[in-house]
């Protein structure tokens, strides 16, 4: 994720927010309300684009991402924002709500560690002693489902280095020095392992990245049994893995490897080492893909935000 808001995938159309404020400006123009307080309080408008306006100054944060995934990284927080999205809640409602769930907390545990960081990045906002989700925190519960099942896998109070391999690794496997350009050489082995023992992110065996190719010398000048034959008939041009063999011949590993050694003493063929490359697990690639809806959402919210800010103004129209 890193400091630089990500770019929207020129794929995929992501435009809720805009479309929600054009629907809701035409609402307004035909909208005669009898003074400008029963605008305020009963304008959809009015109030979503107040919460853009609040939400533009937050995440103008350049590490507004970051802080944002680490406040989503908590099970228990995740559960307070469903509530809040399901309806208007006080603490003690809460606690109460956490307590049929087996969480035992206080309240001012509750307010400290749970809701003033939702709070923090936009998700949950607070009026009359009682805490809601924003419209931004409701689209994203909305998008993250399946992310609650994942959340503690990744490291709480991090750079976020995690989340942004994995979203780059959605678009396919990478070898080492490719995912050094990604994220610093210095911390890509460790962010791996963790990615690794949360199977997350996986390597293929040795015997995937090991390509066998054939050289000139002449098979027919050679005495072959005939699994060394079939062997040697499925290395192509383009090189081939022992794993790759072994399901197209239907001969065990272990024979596999006898044909391949054979074949290699009489120089009919020559091996080649392709780069080690990691890849996601399907566990990774679900989370890589709520970690993109993610990230397409804040981008929508930012851009409407920014919308919202540049055209500074609410025209009330106040019948007579």
């Amino acid at each position: 994720m890193g400091n630089d808001r990500p770019p929207i995938s020129k794929t995929e159309k992501s435009h809720d927010l805009s479309a929600m404020l054009i629907a809701l400006d035409a609402q307004c123009q035909n909208c005669n309300p009898i003074t400008p307080l029963q605008c305020i309080n009963r304008c959809k408008a009015y109030k979503l684009k107040n919460e853009l306006r609040r939400l533009s100054g937050t995440m103008d944060n350049p590490n507004y991402v970051k802080e944002l995934l680490n406040a989503l990284k908590n099970g228990t927080r995740l559960q307070i924002l469903q509530s809040l999205v399901n309806g208007r809640c006080t603490v003690g409602q809460l606690q109460q709500e956490l307590k049929r769930n087996g969480h035992s907390h206080s309240q001012e545990t509750i307010t400290a560690e749970y809701l003033r960081p939702l709070v923090a990045v936009g998700l949950a906002a607070e009026t009359q002693d009682e805490y809601y989700a924003t419209k931004f925190g409701g689209r994203l519960t909305e998008r993250l489902s399946c992310f609650p099942e994942f959340a503690e896998k990744l490291p709480a109070h991090s750079e976020c280095y995690e989340e942004t391999l994995l979203q780059s690794l959605l678009s396919g496997p990478k070898t080492f020095e490719e995912i050094e350009s990604v994220i610093s050489p210095r911390i890509a082995p460790r962010t791996l392992k963790r990615l690794e023992l949360a199977s997350l992110v996986e390597t293929p065996s040795v015997r995937d990245y090991v390509f066998f190719f054939r050289t000139r010398r002449d098979p027919n000048k050679e005495y072959l049994s005939s699994a060394q034959r079939k062997v040697y008939d499925e290395i192509t041009t383009e090189g081939i893995s022992a794993g790759r063999i072994e399901k197209r011949t239907g001969f065990s590993i272990r024979k596999t490897y006898k044909c391949l050694t054979c074949l290699k003493g009489k120089k009919l063929i020559f091996t080649r080492t392709t780069p080690k490359e990691y890849g996601l697990t399907w566990k990774g690639e679900k989370l890589a893909s709520a970690l993109e809806k993610l990230q397409l959402t804040v981008d929508d919210t930012w851009n409407s935000s920014q919308q919202v800010t540049r055209n500074n103004t609410i025209i009330l129209k106040v019948g007579g």
